[in-house]
């Protein structure tokens, strides 16, 4: 199951900085300076979670709790699409009612952070 994860957080990668790359080189002109802060911030965050994806992947591989890495790789996956794809529409289409959903992903990535660090300092047996 981690290596199905760690290939989603490439592919997540991957999505991200041709996102960024959409952003800098066509989306700024249209959408102006302020929209473009928001969008590169849902890049950001989406660039640092897949990377973390690809970690607790990796972190599963050594042995770590399987259970709380793989509940962190499906929160950092949910954070994703919660937290940076509803800046990127808000940023895009400039409906504020995409706001309230921002922290729901958040919450997501935060909770994720913490199964992580969890697995990471679970004493052995």
């Amino acid at each position: 199951m981690q290596r199905k994860f760690a290939g989603i957080g490439a592919i997540v990668m991957l999505v991200a900085v041709a996102l960024g790359a959409f952003g800098a080189h066509i989306l700024e002109p249209q959408i102006g300076e302020k929209a473009i802060g928001t969008y590169e911030t849902g890049v950001h965050y989406h660039m640092i979670h897949g990377i973390a994806m690809i970690l607790a992947a990796f972190a599963a591989g050594l042995g770590l709790d399987q259970k709380r890495l793989l509940w962190a790789n499906r929160l950092f996956l949910t954070g994703i699409i919660l937290f940076s794809g509803s800046l990127y529409l808000l940023a895009v289409t400039g409906w504020k009612w995409f706001g309230p959903i921002t922290p729901l992903g958040g919450v997501s990535f935060i909770v994720g952070w913490l199964m992580f660090a969890l697995a990471l300092l679970k004493k052995e047996k």
